[in-house]
């Protein structure tokens, strides 16, 4: 594992949008604000209604007017909004920005012994990187509720190796993201192999279901008969150990979905990991 060479830090910047999801954004705020400084997020919050997390120290934060869309409309709302606010940071005088979702947090191996932003500071960047997609999930058996106050990977140990979360999330230019933040338009992915996108949705069974039962009875019903398809996963398949980190990588930068050669593949292969334990280190 090499570090890469030391130089000035770069202006990093981390963009999100959230609606009802003050707990994810809390913790996305103290997670980036840590890695870049508060002042170097941005925030927008779908609907005037919305609470700032008591946390949100300098952020830039920007209520926006809630308008119902059907999901696929509101997917592309949403990005379209996210990459031309990150068009207007690049203007600004940016050299990087970091989209995701408020649930979603990139993490360098902390064996390298560097900081997030140095890190990203000193490599070499085509365009974008994406960090190996790690789906968490509660297992059922072995692991209880979460407790808010403590970090997540202090309580949970399990993850889907997953290609929907090889997300190209960090761009040092310009440019226009699909929906979710999955793929960029006309540009290809590169799969850094030092930085991980963990996906923390599924992180709390009871969570989800209190989530459900807010957003009406038939999702509760769903829910209940069906359960959660990544905490289901990680509950009842065995767990591999870390060299399948190295596998999948190899994995979804060579293989694509015929539907979507701008995203990576594993050839329909599921695997649970148990994630590293020093990744617990990043206070995630």
């Amino acid at each position: 594992m090499t570090k890469p060479r030391n130089t000035s830090l770069k202006r990093i910047a981390a963009i999100t949008m959230a609606r009802n999801d003050e707990f994810f954004l809390s913790r996305w705020i103290e997670y980036y604000g840590s890695q870049l400084g508060t002042e170097n997020l941005y925030i927008y919050l779908d609907g005037t209604d919305q609470s700032i997390p008591k946390n949100a120290g300098r952020a830039t934060i920007k209520k926006l007017p809630h308008t119902d869309m059907s999901r696929a409309a509101g997917d592309k709302y949403r990005i379209d909004l996210i990459s031309r606010l990150a068009q207007e940071l690049f203007n600004n005088g940016y050299d990087i920005v970091i989209g995701c979702d408020c649930d979603e947090f990139l993490i360098l191996d902390p064996r390298l012994n560097t900081t997030l932003a140095q890190y990203l500071s000193n490599i070499k960047i085509h365009t974008t990187v994406s960090g190996l997609g790690l789906d968490v999930g509660q297992h059922m058996k072995y692991e209880s509720e979460l407790d808010p106050t403590k970090p997540f990977l202090s309580q949970r140990e399990y993850a889907l190796l997953s290609t929907r979360y090889t997300k190209p999330v960090v761009i040092n230019k310009p440019v226009s993201w699909g929906s979710g933040f999955h793929s960029i338009r006309g540009h290809n992915f590169h799969i850094d192999p030092n930085l991980y996108l963990l996906h923390f949705g599924a992180v709390d069974m009871n969570m989800l279901i209190s989530k459900a039962a807010a957003r009406g009875p038939d999702w509760l019903n769903h829910l209940r008969r069906r359960g959660n398809g990544t905490i289901n996963t990680v509950t009842t398949r065995r767990a591999h150990g870390p060299h399948w980190l190295k596998i999948a990588r190899i994995l979804q930068r060579i293989f694509r979905p015929i539907y979507a050669l701008d995203k990576p593949g594993m050839l329909g292969i599921k695997r649970v990991v148990k994630i590293p334990a020093h990744f617990k280190s990043t206070n995630v």
